[in-house]
């Protein structure tokens, strides 16, 4: 460390701030020269450097060697210059030259404006660490402090810096008091006037997810992943889960024994239903095991484009498969990305029977229309039966001779 009282300064101010000597050393560069332009105001190219040796910001005006000086507060000819540095010193047009200025003279309130550039300077240069560290750490569970509350939103403190909880990303089933902590995920962070902006979120899936990962060693290490996450904050929540080994069982690995693991997760999101299923390649499959609790009877793929399925379940679980307000099959439905069409064993009955109810009318409709069109024929044909009638009955002329005689 140096023994110099302002590189002390710099030193401790750096460290205080999370931020580099070097971005204080320019700041305080950019706030002499500041101060300077506006004390002297010649209009001369000012430049100031922070000399290492003795600890102080100096001060230059910079010139240019011409041929013909045209802007004295600009330009130096070739002649006065190697006045300067004498006839044998190496000077050519385009080199420039720094003149030495004091800024003992600076005064109070060249200082005052030299201080403050300091600190905005400071402050932007926090500011970008911050954005650039929590930036990278988006999806990340932070522990923090709740501190105050300002129009529904929490204000939490996490580190060195404040976060914001807003409403719409607080679980229902939640509420908390000045000084009480809590867990949340990274859910964005961007830049605002007063800085940077840490969004947190208690309602995304992310959160679950990463509850998960540091409750279950299994899915920590890579053995059991978890392959989507559905939540309703404070309600319920879908896991699916599947494991990378035949031997680990990873709904088991995830609940826990005697359900410890899962049942410090629930605690952790006050009470929140779970449900881990099994992921599946088979979508019918995968679907069967989304809607978990309720038993599935069977399953069958109405669209496959569009993603549809139809589900039939016995009449006693069809309650338990849509869930209270839909809650079941809508979560099912968006852990599995299918459209889902939960019917009962009566209801698939009925529309069976209705379908064939309907293909028999339409079959008794067919036939009349069929016999319409051969009655032609059928007249022709008895009217000629008829006519062979006759001709059976009468007899020939020549058997009536005969029995004349």
């Amino acid at each position: 460390m140096s023994t110099n009282p302002l590189l002390q300064t710099i030193e401790a101010l750096a460290k205080e701030k999370g931020i580099e000597p070097d971005v204080v050393i320019q700041a305080m560069e950019e706030a002499v020269l500041t101060a300077s332009r506006k004390y002297y105001k010649t209009g001369e190219e000012l430049k100031a450097k922070f000399n290492p040796e003795n600890g102080q910001i100096e001060l230059f005006a910079v010139k240019t060697i011409v041929d013909e000086v045209t802007d004295p507060a600009l330009e130096i000819s070739v002649a006065e210059a190697k006045e300067i540095y004498g006839e044998d010193a190496e000077v050519e047009a385009g080199y420039q030259i720094e003149f030495p200025k004091r800024t003992d003279v600076l005064g109070r309130i060249a200082a005052q404006t030299a201080k403050q550039v300091i600190f905005q300077k400071v402050r932007e240069a926090e500011r970008e660490n911050v954005f650039a560290e929590y930036n990278q750490r988006v999806g990340e569970v932070m522990n923090g402090v709740v501190k105050r509350f300002e129009q529904g939103d929490i204000i939490v403190e996490v580190g060195r810096v404040e976060a914001i909880l807003p409403r719409k990303e607080q679980s229902r089933a939640e509420s908390y008091a000045q000084g009480d902590r809590l867990r949340a995920v990274i859910r964005a962070v961007g830049k605002g006037a007063k800085g940077p902006q840490i969004v947190l979120s208690r309602t995304d899936p992310a959160l679950l997810i990463k509850l998960f990962e540091q409750e279950v060693p299994e899915i920590y290490d890579g053995t059991v992943m978890v392959r989507g996450a559905v939540r309703e904050a404070g309600d319920r929540a879908k896991v699916a889960v599947y494991s990378r080994e035949r031997d680990v069982d990873p709904v088991g690995a995830c609940v826990g024994m005697k359900g410890t693991r899962v049942q410090a997760i629930i605690r952790e999101l006050r009470g929140e239903k779970i449900d881990i299923v099994e992921w599946s390649e088979d979508p019918v499959q995968f679907v069967m095991n989304a809607l978990s609790p309720a038993k599935v009877q069977r399953v069958t793929i109405v669209d496959d484009k569009d993603k549809v399925m139809e589900v039939v379940v016995e009449d006693k679980q069809l309650s338990l498969a849509i869930g209270k307000k839909g809650q079941n099959v809508r979560l099912a439905a968006k852990l599995t990305g299918w459209r889902i069409d939960i019917k009962s064993e009566e209801e698939k009955r009925k529309e069976v029977e209705a379908q064939f109810g309907a293909m028999e009318a339409a079959a008794a409709e067919e036939a009349p229309a069929e016999g319409v069109v051969g009655q032609p024929e059928g007249e022709a044909s008895s009217g000629g039966e008829a006519a062979a009638a006759e001709a059976s009955a009468e007899p020939a002329p020549a058997e009536t001779a005969e029995r004349h005689e």
